[in-house]
């Protein structure tokens, strides 16, 4: 079916950011892959391209348009492209939102021009070695010293996490309260006593750097409070229905890629003598990863749509994030399969796409949360 969720200034960019893949990224992308991390002047590359801080207002360097579509089409071609190095959808869609929003009028005019050019690559630093999607498991702790906060504890798994300047931490800032006792306090490049491991070594998004960080009496002056003390709870409940969204789109894009590239590959491979196309089973596996893509592409769609008048809700950010991100890793399992032998080979995007698009289903919230938060909404 013909989608008629965007407009000709929609498909304009898409091509802008198709050229953008061509020149600045795909190029580049084995290399990334293999030294764990990309150039710092994709990002600045980006940012002259007016790909980062799309929702971020004109005054700051941004392109001033709270239009998610945008940001949908940037997910969709970075995802068909296999360019899973250069993080935009994290900068622009999940840690954009909080300095956007809770940010004072000194934060943003210190941050977000920085943000929108690429100079300031950002990360946002929840996950911790014992700590999740528990929130209230969090240990790293950051005490009142009147100007500013001493800040301990560490994190893992922090996407951009090596080649960040800004880290939005989560960290507690009372004892009590479990989950409501926690802070966003920003972090730079730089602070005594902020530390970064090892880039850790993944099994697929390999460009993209994922790092363990350390806190060790980092001295967080209170200008680095992002939002209210002890409001972090509620600032993130209140930006994960856009993140796991953004998943969503990402992982359909995907599901669909990987069918459109497994459909040309069956017409041309051959066996016993005529291609796999010829073989019902392989017409019957097509014809359901197909619908399946047909079905839930409507309703994420209908989710954007939804999104973009501010009225998705939570439970339909979760449906959309679980049952896009299962379709993506059931599809990639099945059109590597129907790849044989060569679908192991890593020069094929089968193969990459099956590595990469694995943990759709873990981050932002795994499907068992996704399960849960869908449950309770009719259960109670």
């Amino acid at each position: 079916m013909q989608r008629d969720i965007y407009t000709e200034e929609h498909e304009a960019f898409r091509e802008t950011v198709r050229a953008f893949l061509a020149k600045e990224v795909l190029p580049h992308h084995d290399r990334w892959e293999r030294a764990g991390i990309v150039d710092r002047s994709a990002w600045t590359a980006a940012g002259a391209q007016g790909l980062l801080g799309l929702a971020v207002p004109e005054e700051y360097g941004g392109g001033g348009s709270g239009d998610f579509r945008y940001s949908a089409v940037l997910a969709e071609e970075f995802t068909r492209a296999g360019a899973s190095g250069l993080a935009l959808g994290l900068h622009n869609d999940i840690i954009g939102p909080y300095l956007t929003s809770l940010g004072n009028e000194e934060q943003k005019r210190r941050w977000l021009p920085g943000f929108c050019s690429g100079e300031l690559v950002t990360a946002v630093a929840m996950t911790e070695p014992g700590a999740g999607s528990d929130l209230q498991g969090i240990r790293t702790h950051a005490v009142d010293q009147g100007d500013h906060y001493l800040l301990n504890g560490s994190k893992t798994f922090i996407s951009n996490g090596i080649i960040a300047d800004l880290v939005v931490v989560v960290a507690r800032t009372t004892p009590e309260g479990g989950a409501h006792g926690l802070s966003l306090l920003v972090v730079e490049r730089g602070m005594p006593g902020f530390e970064r491991g090892r880039n850790l070594d993944k099994i697929g998004q390999k460009a993209q750097d994922t790092a363990e960080l350390f806190f060790n009496d980092v001295r967080v002056p209170k200008a680095n409070l992002l939002g209210e003390e002890n409001g972090a709870f509620v600032s993130l409940m209140r930006n994960l229905a856009q993140e796991r969204l953004a998943i969503a789109v990402s992982a359909i894009a995907g599901a669909e890629h990987l069918v459109e590239i497994t459909t040309e590959y069956v017409k041309q491979r051959e066996a016993f003598g005529r291609p796999l196309a010829k073989l019902q089973h392989v017409r019957f596996e097509i014809a359901e990863l197909a619908t399946e893509c047909a079905v839930t592409r409507a309703f994420v769609d209908r989710c954007i749509t939804e999104h973009n008048r501010w009225a998705l809700t939570p439970v339909d950010a979760s449906m959309a994030k679980w049952w896009a991100t299962e379709l993506q890793k059931r599809t990639a399992d099945r059109c590597l399969q129907l790849h044989g032998g060569y679908g192991y080979m890593a020069e094929y995007p089968v193969a990459k796409a099956f590595t990469d698009g694995r943990i759709q289903t873990i981050y932002g919230g795994t499907t068992e949360i996704m399960k849960e938060i869908v449950g309770r909404s009719l259960l109670g």
